[in-house]
């Protein structure tokens, strides 16, 4: 007589077979290190966070025309102080006897960096106050005139004071050289490497700073930087700080950083308070090189030129870096400055094939390397965020290759952790133990 299992025995078993079920799924995600367990990151998907937290894009930026850099010169030129001219008077400069013939006018020659024709006449320099001094007349205000301006300025002036008749007043006047402006231009894009390579600070940037002297009306932005190597490298920021030397902008400066750090001094009483960054400081003049479309550049021939003592200041993007972490090989990585770079492109840099094995091994076991084994999923985008605060953006790599909208932009700062999910080890881990034993059993028998 046949005796059906009792309902109690078959209740019973069924309990010890879930629970076995689950102790051995939780030995096999225990075995593969699940990092999604042991080192949980509270990540929010890129979908669902705001637009204020991701970087705004570059690539449809427009370089800004040069030309706007430099001033345009005028189409005679203009006399100031410090021109030096050449000037020649009958019977005056230089003085001779009346029953004596005049000597010839001396010829200069100009300087070899010199676009300036040779010139007749002995040197005399405009003074600081635009006057020229010349022999028996007063000092005759010449700033703003031109050369032929001047030679009839003179010659009406002798004629007036009696010294000279006026078929015998034709004085010659030439320009020996132009005035000069003294320019410091300070460049911080020498040395270092471009973007997608290790950034290296073994160079001095400091080093690369240039007194350079501005002939009259090429004393702009422009000149300054083409005396100095050009337009800045990729290793600069894509914009130009102009330093004033004037007394008034310097003391605008001091006030600036003093009041600022009074700030800070004030917001540090309060550890509720989130201490303000810094500004922009309105005495710095920035001019950028590239603006968004349809932006058009609100750059003045004021704004582009230089006098004695200005500073132009090219400054480094040292600070425009990524990190990576977890199975991505750990590096400091330099984000390109004139495109964006999205997390595939990040990862590509980093040495990460995309879609395969990330590169430096980590993660994986059953030393199979990476033959038959899943890559890792899951990227986390550590980004710091206002009073020092953080979000965890999360990025589904699967979703990311197939949707460029779940693939945020790099930012400065970033830190990139890339991790299996539970379910991918999980899978590694099955089929490391087949190829580890189950092949080795298969050739045993």
């Amino acid at each position: 007589m046949s005796v059906s299992p009792s309902p109690h025995r078959f209740a019973a078993a069924v309990p010890r077979v879930r629970g076995g079920s689950l102790l051995a799924g939780l030995m096999v995600l225990a075995a593969t290190g699940c990092t999604s367990l042991t080192n949980p990151i509270d990540g929010v998907p890129a979908n669902r966070l705001p637009p204020q937290l991701f970087a705004p894009p570059k690539n449809d930026l427009v370089p800004v025309d040069i030309s706007l850099l430099t001033v345009e010169p005028p189409r005679d030129y203009q006399l100031a102080g410090g021109d030096i001219l050449g000037v020649y008077v009958e019977g005056v400069l230089p003085f001779n006897a009346p029953d004596q013939p005049p000597g010839p006018p001396p010829v200069h020659f100009p300087e070899g960096d010199s676009l300036l024709p040779p010139s007749l006449g002995y040197p005399i320099p405009v003074q600081e106050d635009g006057t020229l001094s010349l022999p028996l007349i007063e000092p005759l205000n010449v700033t703003g005139l031109t050369l032929d301006q001047v030679r009839d300025k003179i010659r009406n002036a002798y004629i007036d004071a009696g010294i000279l008749q006026a078929e015998r007043a034709r004085p010659i006047v030439t320009l020996i050289q132009e005035r000069t402006y003294n320019v410091i231009v300070v460049r911080q894009d020498a040395g270092g490497t471009g973007a997608g390579s290790g950034f290296t600070r073994g160079s001095d940037e400091s080093a690369s700073g240039a007194l350079v002297k501005l002939p009259a009306y090429q004393n702009d932005i422009l000149h300054a930087l083409v005396e100095t190597g050009g337009l800045p490298g990729v290793n600069a920021k894509n914009e130009v700080k102009v330093l004033r030397a004037s007394r008034a902008d310097k003391r605008a400066r001091a006030a600036f950083m003093q009041e600022f750090y009074a700030h800070q001094k004030a917001a540090a009483l309060d550890p509720c308070i989130c201490p303000p960054p810094l500004p922009e400081d309105p005495s710095v003049l920035r001019i950028p090189l590239r603006l968004p479309p349809g932006v058009v550049p609100q750059i003045t021939e004021d704004d582009v030129r230089l006098h004695d003592g200005d500073v132009v200041y090219i400054e480094s993007r040292e600070t425009e870096v990524f990190y990576t972490g977890g199975l991505l090989p750990g590096g400091e990585h330099m984000l390109p400055r004139d495109y964006d770079l999205d997390v595939l492109g990040a990862m590509a840099i980093a040495g990460a094939g995309i879609g395969g094995q990330a590169g430096g091994g980590g993660g994986g076991i059953g030393g199979l390397g990476s033959m038959g084994r899943i890559p890792p999923g899951l990227l986390y985008i550590l980004r710091r965020t206002p009073c020092d605060g953080q979000v965890a953006i999360e990025v589904d790599l699967t979703k990311a290759i197939n949707d460029p909208r779940q693939r945020p932009l790099i930012q400065a700062g970033d830190i990139l952790i890339l991790q299996y999910k539970c379910e991918e080890e999980a899978l590694n881990f099955g089929m490391a133990t087949f190829f580890t034993f189950g092949i080795r059993e298969l050739l045993r028998n």
